[in-house]
């Protein structure tokens, strides 16, 4: 009778009986923080387009925050604009790699998107690594433009652009016509601050709302110098120095549930650069990431740097920005559904 021959087992084959786990890589909990990130780059995503605000510090903080971080990773940043940031979010919620390797920022007002529509994120299950500065909105018109002031922007037709739903520009404009019957007309659709800046200068549009003023400062100095734009009200709490003839827009309130409305959606304000990693990111690479944001903000270059920029630096912790979300998230329901119909397009 004949048998069949046995093939001899290959030393491979016999790793693979075992389930080759003498093949695969460390896990991620054997590896120490400096092995992961000698071995990987730190990319940073940023939820708008290049060449605005957002754009600008996440790139000085990228420069900047690898040398603090044990392994040194070779920083990137990747523009991911929509919607005002909501498309980022979505990403690094649910797609971006959750080891620690990938960290974002995005437009604040986003942040607290999902509590007025349905989004695949939620923003208190993000790792807040920290804030780079506390800032103020503003409402922008060209220096032709018919408005020119808070007066003219409740009796005159106001062409904003926007970005989309979620997007600063786009709640900051529709909380100003629904809640004070403005005429504002909204033009929507710009992938980013960059984009509008342009299209105001054009023409096309005639402002613009939800610009910070850092922006303003950092990016558009020219403006300021030279008296291009009318700074039409402050979208906070508080005013900046540099703006005390300015209105806030609380200040314009005419009811105790109005300035309940305009508190909730100015509150982000306050986190106003804000950097993320994905929920699930390991424990002790997420308080890597927080040490190295910490020791980055009082980092001589970084403040050097970011004072010739001209990038003013008032950080909040990543835990402070947790925490200011989880309270933002508590808000009752009936305050958030008038604030929801306050900056939803239509109407």
């Amino acid at each position: 009778m004949m048998t069949c021959a046995k093939r001899p087992m290959t030393a491979l084959a016999a790793l693979a009986g075992l389930g080759g786990a003498l093949l695969q890589p460390l896990s991620a909990e054997a590896q120490t923080v400096e092995d992961f990130y000698k071995a990987n780059k730190l990319t940073t995503v940023v939820g708008v387009s290049a060449g605005g605000g957002y754009d600008l510090i996440a790139r000085l903080l990228s420069r900047h925050i690898t040398k603090h971080i044990p392994g040194n990773p070779t920083p990137v940043v990747q523009n991911m604009p929509g919607s005002g940031s909501v498309v980022a979010a979505g990403y690094l919620y649910s797609i971006a790699p959750k080891d620690g390797s990938v960290i974002g920022t995005l437009a604040r007002i986003a942040l607290i998107e999902p509590l007025f529509t349905p989004q695949k994120f939620d923003s208190t299950k993000f790792v807040a690594i920290g804030s780079v500065s506390k800032d103020i909105s503003t409402c922008i018109s060209w220096k032709n433009a018919k408005v020119k002031n808070w007066s003219d922007m409740m009796t005159k037709e106001f062409i904003a652009s926007g970005q989309g739903t979620g997007a600063d520009p786009d709640a900051f404009a529709n909380t100003i016509r629904h809640l004070f019957g403005a005429p504002i007309r909204l033009v929507t659709g710009y992938p980013g601050t960059n984009e509008q800046a342009l299209s105001m200068e054009r023409g096309e549009t005639e402002g613009y709302c939800g610009v910070s003023y850092s922006t303003l400062k950092t990016r558009y100095t020219k403006w300021l110098e030279e008296g291009s734009i009318n700074i039409i009200v402050q979208n906070a709490i508080e005013k900046h120095p540099d703006l005390p003839n300015v209105p806030l827009i609380t200040d314009m309130a005419t009811s105790p549930e109005q300035l309940q409305i305009l508190r909730l959606i100015v509150a982000t304000q306050s986190m106003a650069r804000p950097f993320f990693a994905p929920p699930g990111t390991p424990a002790d690479r997420a308080a890597a990431l927080r040490k190295a944001f910490d020791a980055t903000m009082v980092d001589e270059e970084f403040l050097a740097e970011a004072d010739k920029m001209k990038v003013e630096i008032s950080p909040m912790t990543g835990r402070d920005v947790n925490a200011m979300l989880s309270d933002l998230y508590a808000t009752p329901k009936g305050a958030v559904e008038k604030a929801a119909k306050a900056m939803a397009s239509g109407g």
